[in-house]
């Protein structure tokens, strides 16, 4: 939590920082705010399929920079992880800078997801930490996340990769965009004595997305070949179905 307070201090000095002269940086803040039908992270349902709310805020520098919060309702730890846990929201800080080379547009940066709620003394939390790099060439991305410890709860998984290519394609001038994504989340360095069925998994999605004055309203298609055994929560709900997800969000 160190790491989030830091963040959000410097986020906060930014936010106060005044603009005294022409050639001053420039900073350009930004927020988001929108309702999904079942949110959905890397192909698994963090809300047990159930809608969530869910917002956030930027700041960005004119150099590249930028420092960003992001929340969101969910319900997969207090079903999954145990007996005396509960964490109702996930909270996210991150740092990165963003530029161009040549043809290619770049992301790299800092993501840190907290899950702020009480556990088990000994509990694995699933607080995570991840490093990310992400190339873009006209309406292709690549993308991959590095995690540097414990991963979504589990324990010695330093060396996770999460490698992803999406596909954003805006239909001319009528507001539409068609999406398509295919992820690969490959765990390593767990204690296979303890995790006897390996977290490994892919995900796959299809989207449509229509812009409605400043509003956009989506549907998503997504997949994985996840593992029961692992993505089942406590109800019996396997968080890794086949879903259809309906999202209606507005950017400031």
């Amino acid at each position: 939590m160190q790491k989030s307070k830091l963040l959000i201090a410097v986020l906060g000095s930014l936010c106060a920082m005044p603009v005294f002269a022409a050639d001053a940086p420039a900073f350009t803040p930004s927020a988001n705010v929108g309702i999904v039908s079942n949110y959905l992270y890397r192909g698994i349902s963090q809300t047990g399929a159930s809608p969530a709310i869910q917002g956030g805020f930027d700041l960005a520098h004119s150099s590249g920079a930028y420092v960003g919060v992001w929340g969101s309702s969910i319900t997969w730890v207090t079903d999954s992880v145990g007996v005396g846990t509960s964490a109702g929201t996930e909270f996210d800080t991150y740092l990165g800078y963003k530029g161009t080379a040549s043809v290619l547009g770049y992301d790299v940066g800092y993501l840190r997801y907290n899950y702020p709620g009480t556990y088990p003394t000994g509990a694995t939390k699933p607080d995570t930490d991840e490093l990310y790099v992400a190339a873009t060439y006209s309406i292709v991305t690549a993308k991959l996340s590095y995690s540097l410890g414990d991963t979504f709860g589990v324990k010695d998984a330093k060396g996770t990769t999460y490698a992803d290519l999406s596909v954003n394609y805006p239909v001319g001038e009528t507001g539409y965009t068609l999406g398509a994504h295919y992820g690969v989340q490959t765990y390593t360095g767990y204690d296979k004595a303890v995790y006897t069925i390996d977290p490994s998994y892919s995900d796959y999605r299809i989207s449509v997305s229509k812009d409605l004055s400043g509003y956009a309203l989506g549907l998503t298609l997504s997949g994985t070949d996840a593992k029961e055994g692992f993505y089942t929560d406590a109800n019996g709900k396997f968080l890794g179905r086949n879903a259809a997800v309906v999202s209606l969000s507005r950017a400031f």
